[in-house]
């Protein structure tokens, strides 16, 4: 079968006809080209307004890369008419295997962006023997099309957080969409600001707006500000992820500072390797773990304490209703402020400031988690660790969308993996 007869079933070009295939003397790898021509009865398009306009002169002939084929690179050479254009003016004529001045087919463009979900762009680059920019262009190309093309109405639940993507409190606020049968990225930008959270309701329309009925974030003061004003009809809760995780930082920074004051007075190591002890739920301790912690509940510390409350706040959870949830709640945080643990205090004062958002937890009935935001966020992590990096935001938000969006795919005729 001839090179011609299978590009005709896998590549077929209206108005195009492929012509010679000649081998190329000198490259640095098998390398094939295919001329392309224009049929004889064929008018070229004006890439400005689409329209069939009258030729006006031919530029020299362009090589465009294709997908390679059994490890041989596969070139499309053809001459570039261009028109005169009564509204555009001179124009180059506009052709439907490549747009503006790229070098690389659409069709290869796409190629490359679907290896690189599986690959980082490095390994991409390097198995196809091209450029780590031919990669990310490619991905960029994916993902503008993309995201011209995916469809935002019919949002219901939605979940906030932020990353840091760089060193130096460098981060990204995201938006997730977080509905059972869905979750996706919706929208990424720079720093953790009310800016930066504002936008995303700007292209997300009011009919959109108003049709998200659950909200989940942590307690970011901007973020709860946008929420509040964008959104007002959503259920907005404060999942128990976040704030059983400020409770661990608590307990955390308590052990730290009276493991330091027991060495310094002379005390007894009893906190030396107690960490884990203290932030695991018991059923996840080891063995090891499980006696080093039944030793430490013998001590008065304030570390232990702090463990008790926490351990003791764990019933919150279990309140069906917000009535009883709330009685809970005002009692815990009483007999926290009284227990003189000032990172514990801190803790039960967050908890009265957002009193209601945490219950909405009640009211949304617990089918909103951040637990589904956490997991997207350690993709997150993982897609710019696997580049060591991004150096710009733009690359980083290419890789996010790319990743994470599930944006939709044009259909083509033939899949090349």
């Amino acid at each position: 079968m001839q090179l011609k007869t299978i590009l005709n079933r896998v590549e077929h070009f209206k108005s195009f006809v492929y012509g010679k295939v000649l081998w190329v003397d000198g490259a640095p790898r098998p390398t094939i080209e295919v001329e392309i021509h224009p049929r004889k009865n064929g008018r070229p398009i004006c890439s400005g307004c689409d329209q069939v306009r009258p030729g006006y002169d031919r530029l020299p002939a362009r090589r465009f890369e294709f997908v390679p084929l059994w490890g041989i690179a596969i070139y499309f050479v053809y001459a570039m008419r261009r028109v005169e254009c009564p509204q555009c003016g001179v124009k180059v004529e506009k052709v439907p295997w490549c747009d503006g001045k790229n070098q690389l087919t659409i069709t290869y463009r796409w190629f490359l962006a679907r290896w690189a979900k599986r690959l980082s762009w490095q390994e991409v680059a390097c198995a196809f023997r091209t450029t780590w920019e031919n990669v990310f262009r490619s991905v960029k190309h994916a993902v503008s099309w993309g995201l011209v093309h995916r469809h935002l109405d019919g949002i219901q639940a939605i979940g906030v957080d932020e990353i840091q993507w760089q060193r130096g409190h460098r981060y990204l606020t995201l938006v997730y969409q977080i509905e059972d049968g869905l979750k996706r990225l919706l929208w990424v930008a720079q720093e953790r600001t009310e800016d930066s959270l504002r936008g995303f309701f700007t292209i997300l329309g009011d009919e959109a707006r108003t049709g998200i009925r659950f909200v989940c974030s942590d307690m970011w003061k901007p973020y709860l500000n946008v929420i509040a004003e964008q959104i007002k009809q959503a259920v907005h809760v404060l999942d128990r992820f976040h704030i059983m995780k400020n409770m661990g930082d608590a307990i955390d920074k308590v052990r730290r500072g009276e493991s330091k004051r027991l060495e310094r007075d002379g005390y007894e190591p009893v906190l030396k390797n107690s960490r884990w002890c203290l932030l695991k739920r018991p059923e996840n301790l080891t063995d090891k773990q499980t006696v080093k912690l039944a030793e430490l509940l013998q001590y008065n510390l304030q570390s232990v304490r702090s463990y008790l409350l926490r351990e003791d706040f764990q019933q919150f959870w279990e309140y069906s209703t917000p009535g009883w949830a709330t009685r809970f709640l005002q009692q815990w945080c009483t007999r926290t402020m009284r227990s003189k643990i000032e990172p514990m205090k801190k803790v039960a004062r967050s908890l009265r400031e957002h009193h209601d958002l945490i219950l909405n937890w009640f009211r949304a009935k617990g089918t909103i988690s951040a637990g589904t935001v956490e997991g997207l966020n350690n993709k997150a992590k993982l897609t710019t660790r696997k580049s060591y990096r991004f150096r710009t935001f733009e690359a980083a938000e290419t890789a996010l969308y790319h990743t994470l969006g599930a944006l939709p795919e044009p259909e083509s005729a033939h899949e090349f993996c």
